[in-house]
């Protein structure tokens, strides 16, 4: 059944690598729970121990004040066709926003990718595996282009407007500092 590893193995690598879907969950020591979907060809194994993901503009921007704070970081994988299995990251992880230094490097892994906010670092301690027999399957149609086709809409100076209303606090008043290169 379940397995632990201190880094990923090639052959859960290689299952990364096929999955159109991810979920995020972070928190800090008093805020909400936060687990997010997510999509859009958006996530790089750089090496067995370290993974990053490009995070492009929502609703919210919870994972963002929760890693500034806190740094825990859990990536969930579930195989919903195939051999039944669920694959968990755990560790630590960094925020880069585009006035970071290191943007330029970490964003040439991903697609132009219209409204990227920022590209979560996360160096992994932990790779867990459980069975999966629970997991329905479901089949991959396609992604959704809504959120590309607003941020194409809107332009960089409305995705920074949004930003600037919607993205700087999370729902527990924490900072994201996406429009504070001084922070």
């Amino acid at each position: 059944m379940g397995q632990r590893f201190t880094e990923l193995p090639e052959k859960q690598i290689e299952f990364i690598k096929e999955q159109k879907l991810f979920f995020v969950g972070t928190a800090t020591a008093d805020s909400r729970i936060n687990i997010s979907p997510k999509g859009m060809d958006s996530l790089r194994v750089l090496s067995p121990k370290h993974v990053i993901w490009l995070n492009v503009t929502g609703s919210g921007n919870e994972t963002s004040a929760h890693i500034q704070e806190d740094g825990r970081m859990t990536i969930m994988f579930c195989a919903f066709t195939g051999k039944p299995l669920i694959l968990r990251l755990y560790g630590q992880a960094n925020v880069l926003h585009p006035y970071d230094a290191e943007w330029d490097e970490m964003v040439s892994h991903f697609p132009n990718t219209p409204g990227a906010r920022q590209i979560f670092d996360m160096h992994v301690d932990l790779v867990q595996t459980s069975c999966g027999m629970g997991v329905p399957f479901y089949d991959y149609v396609e992604e959704r282009e809504l959120l590309t086709s607003w941020a194409i809409k809107q332009g960089e100076e409305g995705v920074s407007e949004y930003w600037k209303k919607k993205n700087q606090l999370s729902l527990d008043g924490k900072p994201t500092h996406i429009l504070d290169a001084d922070r």
